[in-house]
């Protein structure tokens, strides 16, 4: 079973007080399940493959072959140093529960994949990680980092 956090999305009243929460944010601690990678003698092979691996020159079959990746190299020296630092993707899309578009109340599931397996590994469920829901009736927009700010604060 994984933790649950619950956050309250506190807002303001025109009189500049505390009105009572409508949305609540559930963020489920992801550092456990990053963990377990590690122990796990299946994947700890492959958590530093994308470090060892030969790329093949112009073409990209892995994110770790992007110039994207690259420059992120050279600007964290430190960070790309070791082999075992994780490197995660963020991706988030809403969707209506219950699958009724009459339904006005959509969810936004924020979901991390980790980019240090093999492509084939990396893509598939069981190393998805949901991390945190986002319960609105629309996008949470410019808003959104206020609700990833849990997730930033257990990873940094």
């Amino acid at each position: 079973m994984h933790d649950m956090w619950t956050f309250p999305l506190r807002t303001q009243n025109w009189q500049g007080k505390d009105s009572q929460a409508y949305k609540t944010l559930r963020h489920f601690t992801i550092t456990p399940r990053l963990q377990r990678l590690f122990m796990s003698p299946r994947t700890v092979e492959h958590m530093t493959w994308h470090q060892s691996h030969d790329a093949v020159d112009g073409v990209m079959m892995h994110p770790s072959n992007g110039e994207v990746w690259k420059h992120f190299n050279s600007m964290h020296p430190h960070f790309s140093a070791e082999s075992r630092n994780v490197r995660l993707g963020l991706c988030t899309n809403g969707f209506n529960l219950f699958g009724s578009f009459a339904t006005p109340y959509p969810c936004w599931p924020v979901i991390l994949t980790v980019y240090n397996l093999l492509l084939g590994m990396c893509m598939r469920p069981e190393f998805m990680f949901l991390s945190t829901v986002i319960p609105s009736p629309s996008s949470p927009g410019r808003n959104i980092d206020v609700c990833l700010r849990p997730l930033i604060d257990e990873l940094t």
